[in-house]
Order: C-alpha cells, then structure tokens, then sequence
C-alpha cells in the first residue's frame, strides 16, 4: 500500500520541460514534447509514428532496466545519441529477520518460539493421574468408580481400546493424498494465536516438509475434521468414547454424513510443527506435551478471567491458579480428557495426532460449566461445541426409556448428571415462553421440530420423572424452595401431591399420561360394627390411630362406620400386560 501511495503521489508531479541532446544546429524540443510517456522516444517529434520503444512490454522489453533509450531513426541521424541502461540493483544474500507486522501491530512479539522460551522458566507438578490398560476402559469401569471420567487418564498401549489408528509410519503426505490437496485448511500461527489465511493441505504439507530452520514461522492445524473423507475410514474412535458419545448414541443416523448438518467433531486430525504451541482450553477430547488445571471453580473463574482478554496474549495462566500438572504423551499414546480440564499442548517436534470431541452422561454438569464460561469470554461460535441445545432429542430418547413398561436403570450418578441436563432445557424453553422475538427465534431454530412436538412438555416431563427416579418427592422440592420467591415478592408455590408440576405450579403443557385399557370402579356397601378402641383424647392419640398396629386398641366402646372403594386398572405392555389394584378404606368412629 505504501508503495503505491508513494507510485501514485509521483505521477500526479508535474514533470518539468526536458531539452533534446541535440547538435547545435537542431531546434529545442517544444513543450508538446513533455508530454511524452516512458514508451516515446524523447528526440522524436510529437505525433511521429515511430516513436515507440523497442523495449516496451508490447515488444517484450523492460523499461525499468533502461536509464535512456532513442528509437533507431533519431540514433541514425544524431551521432551524439546513445542508449544507456542503470546499474544493476544490490542485492544482499544476508539472511534477513522477517518482521511480522500484524502481530506488531496488535502489540504481540513476533518471535516464533516465544511460548517455548516461556515454559523454560515455568516450573510443573508431577502428574496424579491414572495409567489404565486398555481393557479397563469400558462402561464397568465409570459404574464402578466413582471418579472415573473425572480425571485424565493415559492408556500407554492402544491394545484393548477398541480403536483403529493408521499405522504408525503414516505422514502428513499420507492425510494429503486421502483428504485432497485442494481442501482449505485452517493454520494457526502460533507466536500470535491466530489464524493465517489463505492455506490448502498443499500448501500446507509444502510447509511441513520444510526443514525446521527455513520456517520463517511456527504453524499448527488443530480443526481439521475428516468426518467423511477415506481417511475417516482408517481411524476409529476408543470403544469407551463411541459407547459414551451423544453424537454418535442419540442424534439420528439418517441426518449424519455426507451433505447433512451436524456435529462434526468426532475425528479431527492435528498437525503441529516443533516449538508448536496451543493455549489453554477446556474441551472434552482424546487424543506432545500437555499442562492441565484442575477445574475447581476458582480456576475456572482465573481462566474465565484471563480467556479472550489482553492478558491471554501477555501472561502465563499457570500464575494465576492453583497448580499446573505436565504429562508428557509418546507415539502410540492415548490420553481421555474429561470436560473442564483446562489444558494447553505443546509440541517439542514435528507431530501428527488424531482426536476428537464428545459430550456424554456422566458429567453434565461440568460440560454446561464449559459451554456457558464459552459464551461469557465470546469464544467463537466455530470453536465451541457446535449444535448444542440441537441435542434435545436425547432428553426425548431418555423420557421414553424412563416411561417406558420394562424402564430404564440409571445410576445414581446419571440420574443426578441428567437432572442438570433436564433443568438446562427447562431453562431454555423458558426462553422461548417469555423471552424477547429475538431469543423466541434464536430458542425455536435450536429445536428439531420434526423429533421433538412439545419441547416445554418433553423438558419439564423429564425433569420431574428424573427427580423421581433420584428419590425426590414434591415435599422434598418444596422444603427446599421454601425460602425461594418470585421477583414480585410472593413465595412460589409448590405442590403437595406427587404430579407432574413444573416449579410454577403448572400442569404440563399438553401432557397426558398413558392410558389403560380397561379401568373398574367398585364400592362396597357401607358395613357399621362396635369395636372398642382408645378415644382421641390424649396429645400422642395419632401416633396409635396413624400405624394401624393395634396401637388404637382401648376400653372405650365405639362404632365404626366402614366404606370400601376399589380401583383394577389394566394395559398391555411389551412382554404382557400390568395390572394395578388399589383399595380405599374410609372409617367414620364415634363414641357414645
């Protein structure tokens, strides 16, 4: 730009009368001649025809090599005229640092190696974390460990994972050849964390190939997804990851592939040069050398603060938290990340790894702590879990599981993971019920219309019957919302019989239970009879007439009038039918 800032502004100068080198004898050329361009000869008269340069481009000529040219004609006939060209430019073969004037410009070093420079002064803790063969990785393990998935673990050896990798001398030129040379690639410059425009896999395997000291910068690709490519076909995910896997478990398999919208976030290929360096994050992935904070609440909050801010570019996050663990991974290792853990990954050489994202059961909680610190640092929505809240028909695949005749067991653990996951989406259809058109809209769009009819009703039917199936009672939830108000001062209030009420008190909208096939209401004649039973006099006289253990018995002679009700409902169900019976005892007592 500056160039041609400097270009245009000589070209708007006026240019001053220039003299023909004439003989003595010759006349002055006129001012006409002045306006002569750099493709006319000088000594020839204005409108002659031959006055064009043999070294214009038309004639495939330079004239930047020429200082000053004639045409043949006035060389002829003026001995004095000669053709002169300029001194060849310096050139200087010293190797010369590049600057980088956007990250000058933004305020950032432009030294390629800054982070790893960085480290060395750091000091790490020994990790705690657990190494586990891989037939130890499976569903048993997260039913009978209580801590299992909420620590990284390392599997050293992939036997027993249940997973394929490409063998082990696959290359960059390999993920070319299988993914097209011509695919856009996202390259991160590491000295300044961002993205470089403009790259293919070509262009980028150029790059790799290139040794260390002729790379004028550190790059790393972190978000190529293959999903779909032949090179998907040579990898698959551990068996625990496909068995935990919302994407892979609850969103339909017809809507998936190739020309579909979905999360692809399941196979990503990463590529990082040495001296690569990739910041902090808190995804869930499995996939160098990495540094993790545990995610207590005071270093989310650290990270929530140093996240998208002047002070990601400038300090060291490891300072403002508790403590800092490095493991170091080898070929062939395999790392499960649990969600939260923030970690950033460092490459000390060339590098090719395979990874992924997945949301699962077990931690929900923990995977929505992430998604909201996401959206509160602005994280762009490309780096996020993509179609989050579009995964509401898992919620609708539990509810029918939990409704259904055979039911559904769920550890305590689930059920307490997915009650967070049931108040999220009670939480976003509140949106679309009373918030503005724009959060309406934005609520609707996240919402599979064609699987999910009632989402309000499929949130808040889930919610209660996951409430149930955790022991909870509506006396339970009222005790604990007891000193909860409105925001207009009034106590909210709650219902005292087991219903499927969401915390306003509601019915659920358009929701009906399923019906019985044949439903019978009998009553008996009222029977009057004389017993003797202990006259509520005392102040402990319930205590005896509430437990039905003859605790009632007493001297007192007294009648009792009897009326008996009774309810047989039946339905069928998958394996047969249900049939349930229920008895009504009403006793009227008095005493003469």
């Amino acid at each position: 730009m500056a160039r041609s800032s400097r270009r245009s502004t000589r070209n708007d100068v006026q240019k001053p009368i220039r003299m023909s080198p004439l003989s003595s004898d010759s006349s002055p050329v006129t001012t006409e001649t002045a306006e002569h361009n750099d493709e006319s000869c000088p000594a020839c008269p204005v409108g002659s025809t031959h006055t064009t340069s043999p070294f214009s481009k038309e004639h495939g000529g330079d004239l930047d090599t020429v200082d000053k040219w004639y045409c043949p004609t006035c060389l002829e006939t003026n001995s004095g005229l000669s053709i002169t060209f300029k001194a060849p430019a310096r050139k200087s073969f010293r190797k010369r640092t590049q600057r980088d004037y956007a990250n000058l410009n933004s305020g950032l070093g432009s030294d390629p190696r800054r982070w790893s420079r960085f480290l060395e002064h750091k000091t790490f803790k020994e990790d705690p974390f657990k190494r586990l063969e891989g037939s130890q990785v499976r569903l048993e393990w997260l039913e009978e460990d209580q801590t299992a998935m909420t620590e990284p673990i390392v599997i050293e050896r992939p036997d027993g994972l249940g997973m394929t990798m490409p063998p082990t001398d696959f290359t960059v030129d390999d993920v070319v050849e299988l993914v097209g040379e011509d695919t856009p690639v996202e390259v991160i410059d590491v000295a300044s964390q961002s993205a470089s425009p403009g790259w293919t896999l070509r262009k980028w395997n150029d790059y790799f190939n290139l040794d260390p000291e002729a790379r004028e910068k550190i790059c790393n690709v972190i978000s190529l997804e293959i999903s779909g490519t032949r090179l998907a076909d040579k990898v698959l995910p551990p068996r625990l990851v496909r068995d935990l896997d919302w994407v892979e478990n609850y969103w339909p398999s017809t809507r998936k592939g190739k020309g579909h919208v979905y999360p692809k976030v399941q196979l990503y290929c990463l590529m990082g040069v040495a001296y690569a360096w990739t910041p902090h994050r808190g995804f869930m992935v499995y996939r160098q050398i990495f540094y993790f904070v545990r995610p207590t609440p005071e270093n989310l909050k650290a990270y929530e603060k140093w996240s998208g801010t002047e002070l990601q570019n400038h300090s060291w996050l490891g300072d403002m938290v508790d403590d800092v663990y490095k493991v170091e991974l080898k070929q062939g290792n395999t790392m499960i990340i649990p969600a939260g853990w923030i970690h950033a990954v460092y490459t000390p050489v060339d590098t090719l790894v395979f990874g992924g994202n997945f949301l699962h059961s077990y931690d929900v909680g923990k995977q929505l702590r992430v998604r909201n610190i996401e959206i509160a640092t602005h994280v762009p929505r490309k780096f996020r879990f993509p179609m989050f809240t579009k995964l509401t028909p898992l919620g609708d695949k539990i509810l029918r599981d939990l409704k259904s005749a055979s039911g559904v067991s769920l550890s305590d653990r689930v059920v307490e993971s997915l009650s967070q996951l049931a108040d999220f989406l009670v939480s976003e259809v509140r949106m679309l019920e009373r918030g503005n058109e724009a959060a309406k809209k934005e609520a609707r769009e996240q919402i599979p219309a064609d699987r999910v009819k009632d989402a309000a009703a499929m949130a808040r039917e889930l919610r209660w019957r996951l409430r149930l199936a955790g022991g909870n009672t509506s006396e339970d939830e009222g005790s604990q919302n007891s000193g909860k108000t409105k925001a207009n001062g009034s106590k909210r209030k709650r219902p005292t019989s087991l219903s499927p009420l969401d915390d306003s008190g509601e019915p659920f909208r358009n929701f009906r239970p399923k019906l019985w096939d044949k439903v019978v209401e009998t009553s008996a004649e009222p029977e009057t009879r004389s017993e003797k039973r202990r006259r509520p006099e005392n102040e402990n006289w319930a205590e005896g007439w509430g437990r039905f253990d003859g605790e009632e018995v007493g001297e007192d002679m007294g009648e009792v009038r009897i009326q008996r009700h009774s309810i047989v409902k039946v339905r069928r169900t998958a394996t047969g039918l249900e049939r349930h019976r229920i008895e009504r005892v009403v006793e009227e007592w008095k005493w003469d």
